[in-house]
């Protein structure tokens, strides 16, 4: 498992604690808070509001306040709602358009030593004198390889959502439109996997010579 924990110190500088600017904090918890909540809306429209079909949760909810419904008018009203969740789920798809655009742009102006690509490159380019070097080197090149992936399927999930958000505006490409929402949803499970990694990487990095990653993601290390 300590293969997924990040590492606190610098490859370059292993007595240097890892430094992160305030634009790149910044981003890191915006992502965390567009990604969780475009993930909460999948899932209320996976459970309660789910296949826009008569919800009994709704329905039990409008019989306890006194309403008399049918089956049919809950399922308008599930559809109704559904839509609406969905709309939500949109904006939070043009939060994370954004901020994948931020975190590209920032890419130019971060700091030679804090730049993603560059610390990717050296990861796979470090040389290793001594046992320990050469397991902190291959560590390092396996947590920065996840995390490109990571990039690459947000990548693809903004460029898959915004086809599926205008879609009106590709006509001529309506064809592959089924490809393109399976490609979307199953970038979902990537992105659940990513996180459960994640998390679980940070947390035994806390509990092991990593403590204090966390708050060095809040205070820039």
């Amino acid at each position: 498992m300590n293969v997924i924990e990040p590492t606190k110190k610098d490859i370059q500088h292993p007595t240097r604690t890892k430094k992160y600017s305030s634009s790149l904090r910044l981003w890191h918890w915006l992502n965390a808070l567009v990604i969780t909540g475009s993930l909460l809306t999948v899932l209320l429209n996976a459970t309660i509001l789910k296949g826009r079909n008569d919800s009994p949760v709704i329905k039990a909810a409008l019989q306890k306040a006194g309403a008399v419904v049918t089956d049919a008018q809950v399922k308008v009203a599930t559809h109704d709602l559904s839509d609406k969740v969905w709309d939500i789920h949109v904006y939070f798809g043009y939060g994370l358009s954004a901020l994948l655009l931020f975190r590209i742009l920032l890419e130019f102006f971060q700091l030679a030593d804090q730049k993603f690509i560059r610390t990717l490159k050296i990861a796979w380019q470090k040389s290793a004198a001594t046992k320990k070097q050469l397991e902190t080197a291959l560590h390092e090149r396996v947590v920065k390889t996840i995390y490109a992936f990571f990039y690459l399927v947000l990548l693809i999930m903004v460029l898959t959502g915004l086809f599926l958000a205008f879609e009106d505006f590709f006509e001529p490409y309506k064809s592959i439109r089924h490809t393109v929402k399976d490609v979307h949803n199953f970038g979902m499970y990537i992105v659940l996997g990513f996180i459960t990694i994640h998390l679980a990487g940070v947390f035994l990095a806390e509990r092991k010579d990593a403590k204090g990653i966390v708050s060095d993601m809040i205070n820039g290390g």
